[in-house]
């Protein structure tokens, strides 16, 4: 029941990613003077539908997205009427290709701009006493003698600071040396601290300084498995709660990853409950990445995440947080293309229909709310994705046009059409590897794996 439930729901997301992108095509190129053919919602045979002057808006057998068809718009096609696509100038058809990117990225911004104005989730931790939970290595905290237990007391203008206090007022002073108190053993410890900051301000993080806060009082349960990973292949099941590691009990997925760190990845031993029971564990961190280029010490699994309070922003705050969410996620996914194609992260990590599929599945039992953020990514993703300049995607249109408006010609048809059919073979393969490598990262082939 759960398997057809996300079914459902993965063929709804995707075309509604797919249709909001054609949609783009379409109401350009109608601007524009351009013979739209045919509007399909669904690939395949016509099942019903109806005409309006030049267009056919239809029906179509498979539900996964939908399509354009423009007069003329084959690679090589030859223009012979006013309202075919390629006797248009080329800036239109730059504006007409740029259209469905753009589109998904509205979509997206406006998903998240809803989902803030009437469902705006913060971490319960921000509003708490700023408790340290634990305090990496090699940071100013560590340097400063803070540990973990320890709480903050003053930081910079604020007395007894809540987490909330605590990033905010490091915001102000990125780079700066602050005033910065904090209890151990119930003394006070009057000092001043570095704020540091290993990159820009959207990426900063209270780990740069060494503050790790307590997120929860529970101990982290898991949600999802990664297979062939550590968690895994030592008998780890979803809902197990992590109770402690070599004897810590760390509440929070960023504790436990900056342990590891800090022990280099030795050997670990876990006690989880799992229903209830108390259970003890050995495994060995495994260096690998989670999909954002970073490698570190991890164990594989996805934690439930920290309880949350939810807010209905105001219109404007609403606007800028939707604008900040998108701008950050944006980033990230060039970060991860730029070292995909850098080979600082491995194609494996790539997901295809059928991880998104499970990403779904997971938001699904979240609520409908986590389901339009999955949404607004997938949106983001299929918008930046479509940008590059591949042929056969809108960004190897667009820059097929920028050339030929610098040479003032067109290239080649017989040259266009081999090197669209080369790019068409390719993105098949591809299409097929990612497939195939959303099948392998199944439980039952995970342990098919050398």
């Amino acid at each position: 029941m759960d398997f057809l439930l996300t079914v459902v729901y993965l063929i709804i997301v995707l075309g509604i990613m797919v249709l909001v992108h054609e949609f783009g095509h379409f109401a350009v190129a109608k601007l524009c003077g351009i013979r739209v053919e045919t509007f399909s919602i669904g690939f395949g045979k016509r099942l019903f539908g109806i005409r309006r002057g030049d267009t056919d808006y239809r029906i179509s057998l498979l539900p996964f997205g939908g399509y354009v068809k423009m007069a003329g718009d084959n690679p090589g096609e030859q223009a012979t009427d006013p309202g075919d696509f390629n006797a248009h100038p080329r800036w239109q058809r730059v504006l007409v290709a740029l259209a469905g990117p753009i589109s998904n990225f509205i979509l997206a911004f406006v998903i998240i701009f809803v989902v803030s104005m009437f469902h705006h989730e913060v971490e319960q931790y921000l509003t708490r006493p700023a408790v340290v939970e634990w305090v990496p290595a090699k940071t100013p905290a560590a340097a400063l003698g803070v540990q973990a237990g320890d709480t903050i007391v003053h930081y910079d203008t604020v007395e007894n600071p809540t987490w909330r206090d605590v990033a905010e007022r490091s915001l102000l002073n990125l780079k700066q040396t602050i005033p910065f108190s904090y209890t151990h053993n119930g003394q006070r410890i009057d000092t001043s601290i570095l704020v540091k900051s290993n990159g820009a301000q959207d990426d900063f993080s209270l780990d740069d300084i060494g503050f790790i806060p307590v997120l929860q009082d529970t101990p982290i349960q898991v949600m999802q498995l990664e297979a062939g990973m550590p968690a895994a292949e030592a008998g780890m099941q979803p809902k197990d709660q992590i109770v402690s590691i070599d004897g810590l009990p760390l509440h929070s997925v960023q504790a436990l990853l900056a342990y590891m760190q800090d022990q280099g990845g030795k050997p670990a031993t876990l006690v989880v409950l799992r229903g209830g029971q108390p259970l003890t564990i050995h495994l060995t961190p495994q260096i690998s990445d989670a999909g954002d280029g970073v490698k570190q010490y991890r164990l594989g699994f996805r934690a439930v995440p920290s309880p949350k309070n939810i807010e209905k922003l105001s219109v404007g705050a609403a606007a800028a947080a939707s604008w900040k969410s998108n701008k950050h996620d944006s980033a990230l996914i060039l970060t991860v293309l730029h070292h995909l194609f850098g080979g600082k992260v491995s194609v494996k990590n790539l997901s295809g229909p059928i991880g998104i599929g499970q990403e779904i599945g997971l938001a699904v039992k979240m609520g409908w709310w986590t389901v339009l953020q999955v949404m607004a990514s997938i949106s983001l993703n299929l918008g930046i994705f479509n940008l590059l300049p591949f042929p056969v995607l809108d960004g190897g249109m667009i820059l097929f046009l920028i050339v030929e408006s610098i040479i003032r010609r067109d290239v080649s048809q017989v040259w266009k059409e081999r090197i669209y059919q080369a790019a068409f073979v390719v993105i098949i393969l591809f299409a097929a590897f990612v497939i195939f490598n959303d099948i392998s990262k199944l439980s039952p082939f995970a342990h098919m794996k050398p």
